[in-house]
């Protein structure tokens, strides 16, 4: 069974096409996965609190096999999509589909997770939509995301290099998701007690020139619809890692990259779940319920 490309629309962000051409690249030229790796234990130690068993479970979009692997090392049936076949090792059912298009019927899974792809959908409360409608009744989501933080120091030095280059700016760096509003994102797409949090990850480079080919590893290149067509001029790239090395730089001279990594959760709903009380139908004051003493009395 094979998931069709969403076609790019007239609001798209992301060229959904290109983002599939520079991952397959990347998997062929050996993927950067030590930011992955680090997503993957995150996400397998958050469902070691979950104490239930998941029989199935489904693996969207992860970049490396490697999370659906331990998924079914605990004796689960995994499903595995993946943007493009190459991409498709490990165990488990696997197949070519789309985040913007999933193709699986609704109720197939008690469990969906998703490591590092979610942020690059054009659609994201879309896809939530169809994670969740995938879900059986009470089964659980859980995921990560590249958050709103996530290389603000590239983004910074390439504006202002652009600027004083080139007199204007252009767009070369994903926007990405705010940890502040996923959990209200997680509601609009149906899901029960959502929950967001996230942890910063500091990567430390030689240059400018360290982190991007690293980036290039991962297949995370620009990918913008809105990007400059034109090849950039080199000056541009010296001149900002110029304004890197001056900004975001250490003691020692290595560069700071800072990925803000967002992990999300949500349950698909189901009558057994617990449900927030009707306005006015409290029985005791939050400030007894947390210790609090009575206000005093206004004279």
């Amino acid at each position: 069974m094979l998931g069709m490309a969403a076609p790019l629309s007239a609001n798209a962000i992301f060229d959904r096409a290109l983002l599939r051409r520079r991952f397959l690249r990347a998997a062929r030229s050996g993927f950067e996965d030590f930011l992955l790796q680090a997503v993957i234990d995150g996400v397998c130690e958050r469902l070691t609190l979950v104490m239930r068993p998941f029989p199935t479970a489904a693996d969207i979009g992860t970049p490396s096999p490697e999370l659906a692997r331990r998924l079914a090392g605990e004796g689960r049936v995994v499903t595995r999509m993946a943007p493009i076949a190459a991409a498709l090792g490990g165990c488990g059912l696997r197949l070519v589909g789309d985040e913007e298009a999933l193709p699986f019927q609704e109720a197939s899974f008690d469990l969906a997770v998703s490591a590092l792809n979610l942020q690059s959908v054009n659609d994201l409360p879309g896809a939530l939509i169809q994670i969740r409608r995938a879900l059986k009744a009470d089964g659980l989501f859980l995921g990560c995301l590249l958050g709103g933080r996530t290389l603000h120091e590239l983004r910074s030095a390439l504006a202002v290099a652009e600027t004083e280059v080139s007199g204007g700016t252009s767009p070369r760096v994903a926007p990405f998701a705010d940890v502040r509003d996923m959990g209200g994102l997680l509601q609009r797409a149906g899901f029960a007690l959502p929950v967001a949090d996230s942890e910063t990850t500091i990567v430390r480079y030689r240059d400018l020139f360290a982190l991007m080919a690293d980036l290039r590893a991962m297949g995370a290149t620009n990918a913008l619809v809105a990007r400059r067509r034109l090849l950039a001029r080199r000056a541009l790239f010296h001149r900002a890692a110029e304004i890197y090395a001056e900004r975001f730089s250490d003691a020692d001279g290595r560069i700071r990259a800072t990925f803000d990594l967002v992990f999300i959760s949500g349950w698909a709903p189901h009558e057994s779940q617990q449900k927030p009380l009707r306005p006015g139908s409290a029985q005791m004051r939050l400030a007894d319920a947390l210790g609090g003493a009575k206000p005093p009395e206004t004279q």
